[in-house]
């Protein structure tokens, strides 16, 4: 109870960043451009279907 207390009579919370990992440079690691997840190669079902439509696209205009 007493921290109830502190905090309404002390002026509230203060919160904080998290402290920065200089480990990691701030990119985000992706599949969506190797070759084998665009093709569809390395067998999800959720690439290949994007690798089918990708492919559909490509040969929308190839007639024309």
């Amino acid at each position: 109870m007493s921290d109830i207390d502190d905090i309404i009579a002390g002026g509230g919370i203060v919160f904080r960043s998290a402290p920065k990992d200089n480990g990691n440079s701030g990119k985000v690691k992706t599949k969506a451009k190797k070759k084998q997840y665009i093709t569809g190669a390395h067998g999800s079902g959720s690439a290949r279907q994007k690798a089918k439509y990708r492919e559909q696209r490509a040969n929308r205009h190839k007639g024309k």
